[in-house]
């Protein structure tokens, strides 16, 4: 037996409250971090991809789930450890004391445990629906998982940006106390029942886990995959931490403006990702080494545009974000579902290890992403005009977007994105 449509937009609302929580402290504490508590951007780049950094983890975590044959307890487990560590970085911020003495060793734990749950709820997540799904609706499935996702981000940021205003430390608490504990209660509802009626009872699997590991990384798909998704990531993490800022700082957004600009983003996402969709599903048009390669070269392009509005001082910074966002949605979507697609290949069981490493790679860019991107603007801002700064990250961000374009091109096949992707590497 197959996941349904029906079970497949369930297995999608979880993946909207990994949204909804995860942005959370990517947006919104971010931005009171830098600008309300006036810490500097490196202290809140640093925390940030220490939770990125932690999800090296997640094969481990989709190896454990492949093996021990229950991925339920891991995805309700996991989100309730992410809101916990998402309500522990929330009150660290709202007493003011995130960056120093004990406030900041509690934030650090915090960002652990939203590492730690993020990656053992995800990566299981994304297994139970590489192994549940019949392969001609992986794709699909992709889609509509992460659209509800995107959707969460979206709404979340739009919403809390709206309540934010005017912000106090009370108000702050109260929102994330309603993301945090509406996250896990959804989480369990959604997901409840599905596996056991889906997924045939499997016995322990006693492979160690470092052998299990070393099985999925010697297959030469799995190996290039990880690469390029190291390099693309690398680029769409790079502006993360410091778009909010930038509208803070060079275009004087208030907390809520800006946390509604990251709203805007991730709305853009939502239509690139639905476009994509409809395009493949529907349509039958478009192959997913143009859509990638398209999202990647018209994110660059974008990222050329934010960067002069605010050497000219040009207030369209929303609209520029918006459109960033559709092509940003069109690379992710398309990624994705080589990604659904391609966990199903190579030896039986050993989805949730393949999703493991790719959500690795992906984590390890997003910390160094994130990290680098608060970092240079910090140091930029030392010796220049901080509209500069800014506009000089955003110019490295559009040349990776432009390699990883390049590299997509000559690395993935020319079929459809809801079709395998089996000359992935000549000869193989």
């Amino acid at each position: 037996m197959t996941l349904s449509w029906t079970q497949i937009v369930r297995l999608g609302l979880v993946q909207l409250c990994l949204g909804a929580v995860v942005v959370l402290t990517t947006s919104t504490l971010n931005r009171l971090m830098v600008v309300e508590l006036a810490l500097p951007a490196m202290l809140s780049g640093a925390l940030v991809a220490l939770h990125s950094f932690v999800q090296i983890t997640r094969p481990s975590w989709g190896f454990w789930s492949d093996a021990q044959g229950n991925r339920t307890r891991f995805i309700i487990g996991g989100m309730a450890i992410l809101s916990s560590g998402a309500f522990l970085a929330s009150l660290m911020v709202a007493m003011g004391i995130a960056g120093q003495g004990w406030g900041l060793a509690v934030s650090v734990l915090a960002y652990v445990l939203i590492g730690l749950g993020a990656g053992a709820s995800g990566t299981s997540l994304l297994a139970l629906l590489a192994s549940g799904c019949a392969p001609d609706r992986r794709a699909a499935a992709a889609t509509i998982t992460w659209l509800l996702m995107i959707f969460g981000i979206a709404v979340t940021s739009g919403v809390i940006g709206a309540l934010l205003d005017p912000y106090s430390p009370q108000r702050l608490m109260v929102i994330v106390a309603i993301v945090t504990l509406g996250a896990v209660a959804l989480t369990a509802a959604a997901i409840w029942g599905i596996e056991r009626r889906v997924i045939p009872t499997r016995l322990p699997d006693d492979t160690p886990l470092l052998k299990g590991l070393a099985e999925v990384w010697s297959e030469t798909r799995t190996r290039v995959f990880t690469l390029f998704i190291f390099l693309s990531m690398t680029a769409f993490f790079l502006q993360e931490l410091i778009l909010e800022p930038y509208a803070g700082l060079v275009f004087a957004y208030s907390p809520g403006q800006s946390t509604s600009l990251s709203g805007a983003q991730h709305g853009g996402m939502f239509v690139g990702m639905l476009a994509v969709g409809i395009a493949v599903s529907f349509l039958k048009t478009g192959t997913l080494r143009v859509w990638v390669t398209t999202g990647c070269v018209g994110s660059a392009v974008m990222l050329l545009l934010i960067a002069s509005l605010g050497q000219l001082g040009i207030g369209f910074l929303t609209p520029a974000v918006t459109v960033l966002g559709v092509f940003s949605g069109m690379f992710a979507i398309a990624s994705i579902g080589a990604m659904m697609q391609l966990a199903g290949q190579g030896r039986s069981g050993r989805e949730g290890t393949r999703m493991g490493v790719w959500g690795a790679s992906q984590a390890i860019a997003q910390g160094l992403g994130g990290f680098a991107g608060a970092a240079l603007v910090d140091v930029l801002r030392l010796s220049g005009d901080t509209a500069d700064a800014f506009g000089l990250v955003f110019l490295i961000e559009a040349a990776l977007f432009l390699a990883a374009g390049l590299m997509a091109w000559r690395i993935i096949d020319g079929g459809r994105l809801r079709a395998p992707t089996p000359h992935l590497v000549p000869g193989e």
